[in-house]
């Protein structure tokens, strides 16, 4: 039977997903089945998010790989625990050493911007302290879809090859190379519905289960890892790879209307969603259909993200604290500047004082808000021959300014763009949510939470909703699915409004919430190939 697996002429409605012994929600299927699997199995939610995690960078590598960097917020023992494992900049990344190399700016592709990953730890580090399963049998369905192989699934499918004809176009060198090897052995991108495997990844996945990491930070695939970059001119070493340790950090939060809403603190732009719920929260909404809720909420998003733009970097290096970016009264400072028309975004002076995201819960009680991602989609274009091992292009957010906060050294993080939240109430967990998307994803974090505790939809509603995303200045692009009248409406304020063509730059969320009789309730974005696997 002939058909387009792209082509969805009707709309559809999924339902939420309900569940009481666990739940894992990914963007991609398989890999939420290799997270019940484990559960399964005896595992419990961070075993499950681990496993998921790592059928990812195989089942979904458009948008993530072995190279990640990636952050978690885990809600175990009754508390929430945050996890911080994005990589810094190679110690031979200097300004003087771009310069040197006829570099004026970061560039996009090529080991440049290649940070040092920070993935595999994240899945060592979530598995030895909350994990109950050994790591080879939580990587076990990762590996196995490697070896096998799987069906290319049709949104991953469409970005594989827009992945392939960027590159195809754009990367010439010999160290490009082993990405066309890897990724497109045939001379092409794999098509939908087409078998895809990797025996490089199923190799790579079983070293780092078996070594709990070591071989991937000190051993032979750090040292293939440093040798590739050697050879190319690149900056990545032994010492900057055997360094490397991810950090548990206290997450950041801020009240809104009688929940918690959490996020990580920087190198991660997750204030920029709390800094905007707090502009927000001195505001009140009527229905979601109305003009004026889409206004404050884009108002919102524009001051709190020129304000993370300018001051967001690795914690050492800021010249504010989150917690003056998230006072009361620097958020009523900005808060009064939002008027009924478009406003011109400019930061203020706070007063001294291609990603994947998933969700996993268990019956315990255990809840996992998990995000990893090479940035744009495969990352650099590198491929460290015949390991499946694709690196970030993490760096690419640096600044070469040395007046700015976010200016490249060694050593230092780079602003990350990737963001997993979490929401509690009264002290009690209600659950993960996160919308991946560069950076969309601020904004889809704020337009979900309005949309559930303003609006009071349920949870695959808050992610079926149409979205918008500012862009720059008064631009804001919109989805078809917003009502005309509200597009109008905007444009009459003062917004540069315009419709975008398909959904692709709007993000792609999961969510999971758990009742208060302990049932959970999940749901998956209608923009992806998403999956709540449930139990």
């Amino acid at each position: 039977m002939r058909f387009d697996p792209l082509d969805y002429p009707y709309p559809s409605r999924r339902n939420c997903v309900y569940a009481a012994r666990g739940m894992v929600a990914t963007s991609q299927p398989l890999a939420a089945q290799a997270g019940l699997t484990v559960l399964q199995q005896g595992g419990n939610a961070v075993d499950a998010a681990v496993a998921a995690a790592a059928a990812l960078t195989v089942v979904e590598p458009t948008s993530n790989g072995i190279g990640s960097d990636a952050f978690a917020l885990v809600w175990a023992g009754g508390q929430l625990h945050g996890l911080n494992s994005s990589g810094p900049a190679p110690r031979k990344l200097t300004l003087e050493s771009l310069n040197r190399a006829g570099l004026s700016e970061m560039p996009r592709y090529g080991l440049a911007p290649a940070m040092v990953p920070g993935a595999p730890a994240a899945w060592v580090e979530l598995n030895r302290r909350f994990g109950r399963l050994p790591l080879a049998q939580v990587l076990a369905p990762a590996v196995e879809y490697a070896e096998r192989g799987y069906p290319v699934s049709p949104t991953l499918g469409r970005n594989w090859e827009a992945a392939y004809e960027n590159y195809r176009r754009n990367l010439a060198g010999e160290e490009f190379r082993p990405w066309f090897d890897t990724f497109a052995p045939a001379g092409r991108a794999p098509a939908i519905g087409e078998i895809w495997r990797s025996p490089g990844h199923a190799r790579t996945l079983r070293l780092i289960a078996e070594t709990a990491g070591e071989a991937f930070y000190r051993g032979e695939l750090a040292e293939r890892i440093a040798a590739f970059a050697r050879r190319h001119g690149g900056f990545l070493d032994l010492e900057d790879l055997a360094s490397f340790r991810p950090e548990w950090v206290q997450p950041l939060h801020v009240r809104y209307r009688g929940y918690d809403v959490w996020e990580l603190p920087p190198n991660g732009q997750g204030l920029v969603a709390l800094m905007a719920l707090n502009i927000l929260k001195g505001f009140s909404f009527g229905s979601r259909e109305e003009p004026e809720a889409y206004h404050l909420q884009i108002e919102a998003i524009k001051l709190a993200f020129t304000d993370g733009l300018r001051y967001i970097a690795d914690p050492q290096s800021m010249d504010v604290t989150p917690e003056e970016l998230l006072s009361d009264a620097y958020a009523e400072e900005r808060r009064r500047l939002i008027g009924r028309t478009a406003l011109e975004p400019a930061p203020g002076r706070p007063p001294k004082g291609g990603t994947v995201y998933l969700a996993a819960a268990d019956a315990e009680g255990n809840m996992v808000s998990y995000i990893q991602s090479n940035y744009m989609g495969f990352g650099c274009g590198i491929v460290i021959p015949e390991t499946g091992i694709a690196l970030n292009n993490r760096g690419h957010t640096f600044r070469l300014d040395p007046a700015h906060p976010n200016c490249l050294a060694p050593g230092r993080r780079p602003y990350n763009t990737i963001i997993p939240g979490f929401l509690t109430r009264d002290g009690q967990a209600v659950g993960p949510f996160g919308v991946m998307g560069g950076f969309m994803q601020p904004q889809g974090h704020v337009q979900v939470i309005v949309n559930a505790i303003d609006f009071g939809m349920n949870p695959q509603a808050c992610l079926d909703a149409p979205r918008w995303r500012w862009v720059e200045g008064r631009t804001v692009e919109m989805e078809h699915a917003v009502p005309e009248h509200i597009a109008d409406a905007l444009a009459r304020r003062g917004h540069a409004v315009r419709w975008a063509l398909g959904s692709g730059g709007f993000g792609r969320g999961q969510i999971i919430w758990r009742q208060d009789s302990g049932v959970l309730v999940g749901a998956t974005e209608p923009r992806t190939d998403g999956h709540v696997a449930a139990w």
